[in-house]
């Protein structure tokens, strides 16, 4: 955590929020049982403001919704914020079936008797621990209602049946959602109400960079200005309907570059990270044209890890 802020305050966060921060995990220490789901951010989120607004919003009490397109770095930001506040993290990746049981718990039969068995949202508010909501706008409203009381200035969860949960003081909710994503709906009034809202901004291509030469410190100057050209580029042809946003893919193109680094060409290695990410023909033309007036596809690691 301690490194995590340095970076941060030599990124112009403000100070009066750090110092929150400190004081924050002063106050409410992780429980020690919990420690291996305190996350190791990969790589550091780029962006002040928004930094500034998730910290504050945070600090607070509380509970955020990063709203925003692909590639816009919010599961990264998710674990950048964990890792900040030293809190353990308890993911739902939510689909269309997701139901009250799989967020709260359910009844399980132990050999002996029948007992409930906590599901994550009951253990991240018992521990105070950060529940990351991912994509809470593919579950149905209605299944997303038993979050209400927690959500809100009740901070309870209750268990017909059980105990009473009262939401621990440091615990805090986390909601991802991105609207382009098929079987994604708008979130009802009820909910969103309960969040505090950013708008994730896509990145720039000078955070880019940034992000390119921390993830490969090793990578060429050239090669890394050319990858983040591509990106802008892709990103530019989605939002112009010229081709699906399936191709803009952060997680692609690192794991293009991760995959050359193992020894695949940069041509085999973006044909299986970026073009076979849609399935259309056509569409796999455009984004081969795009990639081949940037990048060669014979470069190997020599020439792209030069360091």
């Amino acid at each position: 955590m301690a490194e995590l802020i340095e970076l941060l305050e030599k990124e112009g966060i403000d100070r009066d929020l750090l110092s929150g921060v400190r004081e924050f995990t002063k106050r409410y220490p992780a429980d020690p049982a919990f420690a291996d789901r305190i996350p190791k951010a990969p790589a550091l989120y780029y962006g002040k403001e928004v930094w500034e607004e998730a910290i504050a919003v945070l600090l607070a009490g509380r509970n955020l919704l990063l709203a925003g397109p692909k590639a816009t770095g919010k599961n990264l930001l998710c674990e950048n914020l964990a890792a900040l506040f030293g809190r353990p993290v308890w993911n739902v990746s939510f689909h269309i079936n997701t139901d009250a049981a799989g967020l709260i718990g359910t009844d399980t039969f132990d050999g002996e008797r029948v007992s409930f068995r906590k599901g994550p949202v009951c253990m991240s508010a018992e521990h105070g621990g950060f529940c990351v909501l991912d994509e809470i706008n593919m579950a149905r409203n209605e299944s997303l209602a038993v979050l209400h009381a927690a959500l809100d200035h009740r901070r309870i969860i209750d268990v017909a049946g059980y105990d009473l949960v009262q939401v621990d003081p440091a615990a805090r909710f986390i909601g991802t959602m991105n609207y382009g994503y098929a079987g994604t709906r708008d979130l009802n009034e009820a909910l969103s109400s309960r969040f505090a809202i950013i708008s994730m901004p896509q990145i720039t291509e000078d955070n880019m960079l940034r992000l390119l030469k921390e993830s490969f410190p090793e990578i060429s100057e050239i090669i890394a200005g050319q990858f983040v050209k591509l990106f802008g580029e892709l990103t530019r042809k989605a939002a112009k309907a010229e081709i699906s946003d399936r191709a803009v893919d952060m997680r692609g193109m690192l794991d293009a570059l991760e995959l050359i680094r193992q020894g695949l060409s940069s041509g085999q290695a973006l044909e299986m990270t970026i073009v076979n990410k849609t399935f259309d023909l056509y569409e796999q033309t455009l984004i081969r044209d795009c990639i081949s007036s940037r990048i060669p596809a014979d470069l190997d690691r020599s020439v792209v890890f030069v360091k």
